[in-house]
Order: structure tokens, then sequence, then C-alpha cells
């Protein structure tokens, strides 16, 4: 077909239609592709921090087991607050008769004679 000076090929207008809708398709599956690494990468992240998180419950399971059984109780009681069962005999170590204990050092309080104008002078000039 013939428009003035200009002869329009419906084949080529085709071909050229043709070829720019295949690239906005290439760059739409381009785009998608991308979105999916990223979705995959932070799938990846969230499974690694859900297997974390899995591992401190069980751990806090296991730590919560101990403490309310009985035998966390008794060490407990016979470890750090001294006590005795029944049928245990406590033994209490002395010092041998004529042993001088060491002396209990009290620390002497260091007497502070500065005046508040020796202190700001102190604070500002560093003397």
């Amino acid at each position: 077909m013939k428009l003035g000076r200009f002869q329009i090929d419906f084949r080529r207008i085709g071909i050229i239609l043709g070829i720019t809708i295949l690239l906005f398709l290439i760059m739409d599956f381009n785009n998608r592709m991308e979105e999916l690494t990223r979705l995959q990468n932070e799938a990846a992240t969230v499974r690694a921090q859900a297997t974390g998180v899995m591992v401190t419950q069980f751990a806090l399971q296991t730590e919560v087991a101990y403490a309310t059984s009985a035998a966390a109780a008794e060490a407990w009681a016979r470890e750090q607050n001294r006590m005795a069962q029944e049928g245990d005999v406590v033994i209490i170590p002395l010092p041998q008769p004529g042993a001088t204990l060491p002396p209990t050092l009290v620390p002497t309080p260091i007497q502070n004679d500065l005046t508040k104008w020796d202190v700001w002078l102190d604070l500002l000039f560093g003397e």
C-alpha cells in the first residue's frame, strides 16, 4: 500500500510489533527472575533463623525440665544452701588448736579535706 511518498509494508510493521512485544516479555521475565532469586535468598535466611529458634527452644525446654526436677532441687540445697539430708553426717572443718586465724582487713576510709572551691578549680583547670 502506498500513502503519498511512503510505502507501507504490513509485513514489516508486524515483524517490528512482534519484536517489540517479545522485548517487553523478556524484560518482564527478567524482573520476575530477579524477584524469585531475592525471595529464595530471603526464604533461606528465614529458614536459618527458624532453625536457630528451634534449637534455642529445645535447649530452654531441657533446662526447664532439669530445673523442675528433684535432682536440681537437691543439688541446689546441698551445694548452695548447705542443707543436709536425713542420715548425712555433717562435717565442719575447724582450725587446729593454737593456730592463728588470718586477720580480716578493714579498709580505712580516706579523709578528703578539699573545699568546694578546690574541687571546682581541679575540674576546670586540672591542677
